[in-house]
């Protein structure tokens, strides 16, 4: 098969890099994990690691970084002020975003506690084409309230749409009138949109979104996570962008937006770091008072210099069009190979992984008992597959009586760690899903046994039910 250059368009996916070292799997029997799991009450991150075959339980500082990256950290500075290793890092940072001040902290949760603290957002409204998990909490952690506006495609799973991620603008400024401009705080686009299937925000969305929030005078900050995952989509999909490269689509990006919160441990390959950019000195100079309060010094920010060098490192080399085709090839060839054994996933897939629709897949499970953790469940019984739920445990509320109110998904999310895994790997999981479909019937729900009031899903403990 050629393709319109003439080049033959190969069918195996060649990973743009050679392995230059290995880690053992953890193998174990299917007798040894049932007894994990219920060690484990039935959640993926009581499991230890070491009894995990193949780990797709996030895509955070879980990658493998690149010999670049490990010879900077032996140049690492560990000078407590003025490293040379951060001005490496603020320079890379500015030169990608645009924005003057930058504030490592030593991961994305940290970014946004310390964004919202400052902020003093309670009793007011935090808008979104989606918050994640940590972003919600943390926005409602200081009395605000998080507010999402996907667009209607987002929820129909089934159905193609190149940006899935994108915010309802119309909704979104129907909001704004309704409660009024001064009770919005802020305007958080996350790109990709990790809650609804690592789905892409277009160029125009995100110019539509600042375009009206700057009317209101609401600033505008990218969760910038995965941010060259977007970019490249931007690129494939968006029309106008299929010549440009990446770095200045991702530079456009940020553009339409005030600032800038980012998980290094995504898109910038690294097992630890984050960062806080904007152009507004006075909430950037209160933004440092709480770094230096609860993570550092502001030109170490909670990270060893070694870090700040390494992420500096990423960010550049996240930028390959090359890793990035493979990149996203991969999470559709396992979209592809899922689809085979008849498996109910998010459509087109995402950037950083393939979401099962657990709810579509397990009909007999009803949300109050977890279909999307029960299938997580079996994944780890029947192949040794560590993968996480995003559905009623994640995002479900409780009622005045204590009852659960359903989130509006059941997923289950494969997050694909950067430069990890291989084909073959790949094979294997759909492997797996082709066995756990013949049995799917005889899966059963959970119940709760144990569970904290705030992002629960991380320590809740749960049984079989019945």
């Amino acid at each position: 098969m050629k393709n319109e250059k003439n080049e033959w368009k190969w069918k195996t996916i060649i990973e743009p890099f050679k392995i230059k070292m290995v880690e053992p799997l953890g193998f174990t029997t299917r007798e040894e994990r049932e007894k994990v799991i219920e060690q484990a009450y039935y959640n993926m991150f009581n499991i230890k690691a070491e009894k995990v075959l193949i780990d797709f339980l996030t895509d955070s500082g879980t990658g493998a970084m690149s010999a670049t990256q490990w010879a900077g950290i032996m140049m690492g500075d560990e000078s407590y002020a003025g490293a040379r290793s951060f001005f490496n890092f603020e320079t890379t940072v500015k030169d990608i975003t645009g924005f003057d001040e930058v504030i490592p902290t030593h991961q994305g949760r940290a970014s946004e506690k310390i964004l919202f603290t400052a902020l003093e957002c309670k009793g007011k409204y935090v808008i979104a084409n989606s918050h994640f998990d940590t972003t919600r909490a943390n926005v409602e952690a200081t009395g605000a309230i998080a507010m999402d506006f996907p667009i209607k495609e987002a929820s129909q799973f089934e159905k193609q749409h190149p940006f899935k991620g994108n915010a309802d603008v119309e909704k979104m400024e129907k909001f704004i009138k309704e409660k009024g401009e001064k009770n919005i705080v802020m305007c958080v686009m996350t790109v990709t949109n990790n809650s609804w299937g690592g789905q892409p925000v277009s160029m125009q969305n995100l110019k539509d979104v600042y375009e009206m929030c700057s009317k209101y005078k609401i600033p505008v900050f990218i969760d910038a996570a995965r941010f060259a995952e977007n970019a490249y989509f931007i690129k494939l999909r968006e029309k106008g962008y299929d010549k440009t490269p990446v770095k200045e689509i991702a530079q456009e990006m940020f553009e339409y937006a005030d600032g800038a919160m980012m998980s290094a441990k995504k898109d910038a390959i690294v097992n630890i770091g984050g960062f806080l950019a904007m152009n507004d000195k006075k909430l950037s100079a209160k933004c440092r008072q709480y770094l230096i309060l609860t993570e550092g010094f502001s030109t170490y920010g909670g990270l060893a210099g070694r870090d700040l060098e390494a992420m500096a490192i990423g960010l550049r080399e996240v930028l390959d069009e090359k890793y990035l085709h493979y990149r996203i090839r991969s999470a559709e060839y396992l979209g592809e190979g899922l689809k085979r054994h008849k498996i109910p996933i998010l459509n087109p897939t995402g950037g950083h992984g393939v979401y099962v629709d657990a709810k579509k897949f397990l009909p007999h499970i009803k949300p109050q008992n977890f279909p999307a953790q029960a299938l997580c469940c079996e994944l780890y019984i029947v192949g040794g597959i560590r993968t996480v739920e995003v559905g009623t445990l994640m995002f479900g509320k409780r009622d005045a009586k204590g009852n659960f109110l359903p989130a509006p998904m059941e997923l289950v999310r494969l997050a694909m760690p950067r430069r990890v895994y291989t084909q073959s790997h790949i094979d294997y999981i759909i492997e797996v899903f082709g066995e756990i479909a013949k049995k799917k019937d005889k899966i059963k729900g959970l119940e709760v046994v144990e569970m904290s009031d705030m992002l629960s899903h991380f320590t809740a403990k749960l049984k079989i039910k019945g």
